[in-house]
């Protein structure tokens, strides 16, 4: 959908914004002369406070956060602000319990690098199968999630550029490869950073600009039935909340935990980061109801989710709406890179090292193999994008949360907080809760409840029912434990 044609000066700003990207990553491409696996996934643990809370909340907050949770809102009403509410204590709860707790964890267990590699580590264990249950999960879901952004970033391209969306895909991916390939994690953090500014700057000025707008009488308009119930039904207020639960096992977001520098900046970075969340979630529900009221009802609107992009082009002139869009495209990017380092380093550093190559594999192969799996996750993410029947932005990004928040979610918190938790609890809890979801979502949807929600407590479940019937740890993990416990409260 092409909602005006194309604009000179809105391309001209996004060409001049992707620029500016690549050379993020061309710059720090060439100032590490000595580039290590620790600095390419986690960027030797060296990230200040603001940008390490505003790349956690940019990689988190993707397009779907302009384009999808927004036309919810304004197609279906108040009962999706729920989605909102859920994220935001979500967010919130993991900076202040997890956090804290995962950084120090994560160093105590042999300097982890890797969410599947922490868990391995946490239990002292000579097993590989933990890594290799977790990077498959990380591989399936990644891809999926990626897609929204690639999707994101084609619709966005050919709305303001009239670009056929297949192509506009396939030039959003390289330049998002491209940075993440050469510069590794600290590119993806430090344009994290720019990009969540830009999305936050962007999010504030177009709801309130399009507010002053308005028409008297402008709420009664919206004929859809109960838009304006909150309390809609109970499934949009359980499955709501239940996007909260995404937030202790999502990869992407929790891997900055473990990059900052110190526990001091860790606080700072929380507040940081809760409240520019927060503010985010506020705004986006801003967009979707004064959306609806500003534009009326517009089905090529809704399927598209466009509503951000038309209030944009509506309100201002072209270079002003051309550094807002990129704010869209700062989304996308943001989450799609963080996704795909992701997925690169739990493949390079739980299963091509432990299992394929094993000591054998220097830091420069083992760089070469996460880049070679950014490319392929890539190109497979491309292609499920670019189908017509491979759903809406928001959809493929719930069907992913659903996955990594149910099978990651408990096996860390239990990791975190009991003493007891074993390996066996640990291997057992995150396959269920992936299995759960995954068997909900496919047959019963119907049912209106979030497949997070039964995956999630279902692998909490198992985790701790696995764990009681197994042996307890050895002495050595649980003094590692306490090593942790103790670190984390300094």
């Amino acid at each position: 959908m092409n909602t005006q044609g194309m604009n000179i000066q809105e391309v001209s700003v996004f060409i001049i914004y992707l620029a500016f990207m690549l050379a993020i990553g061309v710059w720090f491409f060439f100032r590490d002369k000595h580039p290590t696996e620790k600095g390419y996934f986690l960027g030797d643990r060296k990230m200040g406070p603001w940008v390490a809370a505003l790349s956690a909340g940019a990689s988190d907050m993707s397009a779907w956060v302009l384009m999808g949770l927004p036309t919810s809102i304004y197609a279906l009403g108040l009962g999706q602000v729920w989605i909102a509410v859920g994220l935001a204590a979500g967010y919130s709860l993991s900076w202040i319990y997890e956090a804290p707790r995962l950084r120090t964890f994560s160093i105590e267990a042999n300097d982890s690098i890797t969410v599947p590699q922490y868990l391995t580590n946490r239990f002292m264990s000579e097993s590989k199968a933990l890594q290799i249950i977790s990077a498959a999960v990380f591989l399936v879901a990644y891809t999926i999630y990626a897609a929204s952004s690639i999707k994101a970033c084609g619709t966005l391209f050919n709305t303001v550029t009239g670009l056929d969306t297949t192509t506009a895909m396939y030039l959003a991916a390289i330049i998002v490869i491209s940075y993440t390939f050469l510069g590794g994690f600290s590119a993806v953090s430090w344009t994290d950073f720019f990009q969540g500014m830009l999305v936050l700057c962007a999010m504030f000025i177009v709801p309130i600009a399009a507010a002053t707008m308005l028409e008297a009488g402008a709420s009664a308009k919206i004929d859809t039935p109960n838009y304006w119930n909150v309390f809609s039904s109970w499934q949009d207020i359980v499955s709501g909340l239940g996007w909260g639960l995404g937030y202790f096992g999502m990869p992407h977001i929790i891997i900055r935990f473990m990059s900052i520098n110190s526990q001091k900046e860790l606080r700072k970075s929380a507040k940081i980061g809760i409240t520019w969340t927060v503010l985010i979630l506020i705004f986006a529900g801003l967009v979707g109801v004064i959306g609806r009221m500003f534009i009326g009802f517009d089905e090529a609107v809704n399927s598209n989710s466009l509503v951000f992009v038309v209030m944009t082009r509506r309100i201002f002139p072209a270079v002003i709406s051309g550094v807002l869009l990129s704010a869209v495209l700062a989304a996308a990017m943001s989450t799609a890179d963080s996704q795909l380092l992701a997925a690169a380093s739990a493949f390079a550093s739980d299963v091509y090292r432990p299992v394929i190559r094993g000591d054998k594999a220097g830091n420069r192969e083992m760089l070469w193999a996460g880049r070679i799996v950014v490319l392929a996750i890539a190109v497979v993410a491309l292609y499920i994008a670019a189908r017509p029947d491979a759903g809406s932005i928001m959809s493929l990004v719930s069907n992913a949360w659903g996955v990594f928040g149910a099978a990651f979610g408990p096996a860390i918190m239990l990791s975190l907080y009991w003493k007891r938790f074993t390996f066996a609890g640990a291997a057992c809890g995150i396959f269920t809760g992936a299995v759960v979801d995954i068997l909900w979502l496919t047959y019963m949807a119907d049912t209106g409840v979030y497949e997070i929600i039964p995956g999630f407590f279902a692998g909490l479940i198992v985790a701790v029912l696995v764990t009681m019937i197994t042996p307890k740890p050895s002495a050595d993990v649980e003094a590692l434990f306490y090593r942790a416990l103790n670190k984390s409260a300094e």
